[in-house]
């Protein structure tokens, strides 16, 4: 069984990127998922000073702790002018300060959905070409635009064209994960 952490990358109580992960996460076969809530990895802002003074956080290495554990990583952004979420690039920033390889190199399924017809595609970008400097497999991306128009919290993915292309990108990622793990097995050492 592949173990799953997903989240929405934003601190939102009614996020629909929360909402987004939750429901693609529940699409994989023989996985289990822990969905996580960045409320509980709220930390203050990040500094070098503060870094110095207090150290880093607690909450930052149980979270490195919960991507270590994992065999595949779901994200869906949500975008704040452009970019990623306060909430998840401070929380990103005090974890790359345990180690540079943020994602250890583990397979991961990049999404973003907005209100708008262009469904965050900015901040999606911007991680697809951040994250493999930072330890990240990026195997399969999707934007899903029009978030309300597109989705369904009981059918998911309305459109069919999106929908195909949604489970085009998590058949690349469940395969990266079976690569990976393949790879990782004790028997291919011999």
């Amino acid at each position: 069984m592949n173990m799953i952490v997903a989240f929405g990358a934003s601190n939102s109580s009614k996020s629909i990127n929360q909402k987004l992960a939750l429901w693609a996460s529940g699409q994989l076969e023989n996985s289990e998922v822990r969905l996580l809530d960045l409320n509980d990895y709220e930390m203050p802002i990040y500094s070098i000073d503060r870094e110095q003074k207090y150290g880093i956080p607690e909450k930052a290495y149980q979270l490195k702790e919960v991507l270590r554990d994992s065999d595949g990583i779901i994200i869906s952004f949500a975008e704040h002018n452009g970019s990623y979420t306060a909430a998840f690039k401070n929380i990103l920033d005090w974890v790359s300060r345990i180690e540079r390889t943020i994602w250890l190199n583990k397979p991961m399924f990049l999404l973003a959905t907005s209100p708008g017809p262009r469904g965050a595609i900015r901040v999606l970008s911007s991680a697809q070409n951040a994250f493999p400097y930072q330890g990240g497999q990026v195997e399969a991306t999707f934007s899903l635009p029009s978030f309300s128009k597109n989705f369904n919290i009981d059918h998911g993915i309305g459109d069919s064209g999106l929908k195909n292309e949604f489970e085009k990108q998590l058949a690349n990622f469940e395969s990266a994960i079976q690569v990976r793990k393949n790879e990782l097995s004790p028997t291919n050492s011999l």
